[in-house]
């Protein structure tokens, strides 16, 4: 490593922390030669050695930090290490079926996301300097995996968020290796599902919700469910493989609609659990109106805010779900509600589920509140691992 990226007096508050970014306003000067995406050491302005990152000066977040440690060399051998790390992770803490392996910042390993679906990897790179190392890590990943008698079949990239062009890097989305069938059937909480690696929303299935919908299957037995952005239908089969007497599942997707009624039809669920093309917001005032009524409602959206400038409007959006969907809860039913943007954090969030149950002349008796599946770590100090924020409550008419 020839450069060395020095920080600002005061600079690198995050990093010093515990987060992994070094933003282009904090860098004092960059001494040596280097190209885009190299490996940098990194020294506070006193000198003082911060570690080691890839660097990429095209990119708001200049540095992405690989190691704390000035005296190793990012090779194989430290790759292998980082991968090794987090398979075991995911071996102590969830169902490895289907799970996230690598997730990042979180993993140590920034910029780059790999989730298995049965046997077939996805993989998500959005920075210049970690795609350098992507056949490195996929080759010691099958090597891991391996190890433990896991055969992985297929590789498929989905390396086509727009992000990618902030790093200087085209948009991508294919095969590595051999092609194979993209839609791969999983199972998760005992229910079924066909994944579509390919045309699938990000990486095909959203894996962090795993056990938030176990929790609400589990309070669904003979109940009357509605399930909001149902996409493919996970939140909906949850609860009718939990028992539930009636569910109808809402997403404005025709293709992810599609795709939930050939789940439900895989579960043997047809019967109990039906799906339609519809706008939410639309929908929901149709529904009250009409004066239906259900025992649990689950909101589980999109993303509102998708940057901080986005905030505003994005809590008017939620404020606005969350009051519709109250509204449809029967006197002692349950609402599942959550939000997936880390630019909407816990307290806000909360607030506004509080000024929804307010407008919607209703009290919410907290039952439990979650975040994401264990695969998905939340790394203290790196705030963008942090952004599932999920609640169930009892709703209650006020009395």
């Amino acid at each position: 490593m020839a450069a060395a990226v020095v920080l600002k007096k005061g600079g690198g508050r995050s990093l010093k922390a515990g987060g992994a970014w070094i933003y282009d306003n904090e860098i004092q000067e960059i001494r040596g030669e280097f190209s885009q995406g190299d490996m940098v050491r990194v020294e506070d302005f006193d000198g003082y050695p911060m570690g080691q990152g890839f660097i990429n000066t095209r990119s708001a977040i200049t540095v992405r930090m690989m190691t704390r440690r000035r005296d190793v060399t990012v090779d194989g051998d430290f790759i292998e290490q980082r991968v090794r790390s987090a398979w075991n992770y995911r071996k102590d803490t969830v169902d490895t079926s289907s799970c996230r392996i690598i997730f990042g910042e979180a993993d140590f390993l920034p910029g780059i996301v790999v989730d298995k679906f049965s046997d077939v990897l996805v993989v998500e790179s959005l920075a210049l300097g970690i795609d350098r190392w992507k056949p490195m890590i996929l080759e010691k990943l099958k090597k891991v995996l391996g190890e433990d008698g896991i055969r992985i079949r297929g590789v498929y990239e989905r390396s086509d968020a727009k992000v990618r062009l902030q790093e200087g890097l085209e948009r991508f989305k294919g095969f590595i290796g051999e092609p194979f069938d993209t839609k791969v059937e999983i199972v998760e909480n005992n229910v079924r599902y066909i994944v579509d690696v390919e045309d699938g929303q990000k990486t095909g299935f959203f894996l962090d919700q795993k056990y938030n919908r176990q929790a609400v299957g589990r309070l669904c037995a003979g109940k009357r469910v509605l399930d909001c952005f149902t996409h493919t239908g996970s939140f909906a089969l949850n609860a009718g493989m939990g028992g539930a007497a009636w569910v109808l599942g809402v997403d404005a997707s025709e293709p992810a609609i599609r795709q939930a009624r050939e789940n439900a039809c895989l579960n043997g669920l047809s019967h109990r659990v039906r799906f339609e093309c519809r706008d939410v917001f639309e929908l929901l005032p149709e529904l009250e109106r009409a004066g239906e009524r259900f025992d649990v409602v689950i909101l589980d959206p999109p993303a509102f805010a998708k940057s901080r400038n986005s905030v505003k409007n994005a809590v008017k959006g939620y404020r606005e779900i969350n009051i519709r969907g109250l509204k449809l809860v029967r006197d002692g039913g349950y609402l599942a509600t959550c939000s997936c943007s880390h630019f909407m954090d816990p307290e806000l969030f909360a607030k506004t589920v509080r000024e929804a149950a307010a407008g919607a002349h209703k009290r919410l008796r907290q039952v439990e509140y979650r975040t994401q599946a264990a695969d998905h770590p939340i790394l203290w100090a790196a705030d963008s691992s942090y952004y599932l924020k999920f609640y169930i409550f009892q709703v209650c008419d006020e009395k």
